[in-house]
This record gives structure tokens, sequence and C-alpha cells, in this order.
């Protein structure tokens, strides 16, 4: 069996610097399916949404990383609280690669030729979700343009989570 490819959506720049940091991903409780299908191994492609650092008129939704699942959704013993919401199941990640703060794969100039996204024109009702599973072609893309952006995990980290403290307060 084949890996699947999913992006990782978040919305929110404490959720992104945990995630980041840590290498763990947390999920809400939802009716959606698309966690519970995760295997170890599956692609993930992180996508910051443009609000996700408090200024969407300046900043653009982008693929800011690139991570693989490490370990099985489970639900945890304890939630993990994130910006005052609960996540009842997580899993571990291993964060591949990652971009310098603030760059990354624009995507809303790519929903055109991405399948993942059906109706182009009403392209962001795709993202109210924490995974959004990618076709091969869309992940081959994905890949391609994040390839010369990203580096080690190490070299990008801190920035992301400065920015998380200096939000927090």
């Amino acid at each position: 069996m084949s890996n699947e490819s999913y992006l990782l959506i978040l919305g929110e720049q404490r959720a992104i610097a945990w995630v980041l940091g840590e290498q763990r991903m947390a999920f809400p409780r939802t009716a959606r399916a698309e966690e519970t299908r995760l295997a170890v191994g599956d692609e993930l492609f992180v996508y910051a949404t443009r609000g996700a650092f408090g200024n969407p008129t300046r900043d653009r939704g982008r693929v800011i990383g690139r991570a693989t699942v490490a370990s099985t959704v489970v639900e945890l013993d304890e939630p993990v609280e994130i910006a005052g919401r609960r996540f009842p199941r997580g899993c571990d990640i291993t964060v591949e690669s990652l971009t310098p703060f603030r760059t990354g794969v624009e995507l809303k100039p790519l929903v055109e030729r991405l399948k993942a996204f059906p109706n182009p024109r009403a392209w962001s009702i795709y993202l109210r979700r924490a995974l959004l599973h990618l076709p091969a072609s869309d992940a081959d893309l994905l890949r391609e343009l994040l390839r010369p952006l990203a580096g080690p995990r190490r070299d990008h980290l801190q920035p992301y989570l400065d920015r998380a403290q200096a939000a927090a307060g």
C-alpha cells in the first residue's frame, strides 16, 4: 500500500509553533474521517492560513513545510489545549523541511491546477478542516515547488517559535 499525502491546515500561530516545535499534531473532535485514515508514513504539507499570523491583508496562505506521520492517531490521555481550544486526539510527526518565516509556496495561485480543489472559485471552503487529502499529482507539484524554498527544520524553526511567544504575550 502506498502512502497518502495531505495538506495539514493550521490557522493559528501558537498551533503552528506547537506542531513544528513538538513534532506532534493534535486534532479536534469532529465527524471528519481524514484523521482516522492517517497512517504512519503519510506525507503532510504544512499549510499556514493567511490569517494564521494575525494579518490576513499582508500574509498569504502558504505551504511552509513538509512532514511525515510518525505514529497512528490516538485518543490522548490529556487533551492538548492551544489558543483556548481542546484537541483530544493526536499523533507524532517528523517535520522533514521548513521554509523561512513568512515564506513558502503560496496556495492561491495554484488552486486552478490542484485537483484537491474541484471548485477553484470556492477553494477556501476546502480549508475549513485540519486535513485535506491531496491526489498524487497535487502532492508532486507542491513537493517540487517547496523543495527549493525549504531547508532543515532546525535552520528555520526559531522565528516561528519566537512569533508565537510574542503573540502569547
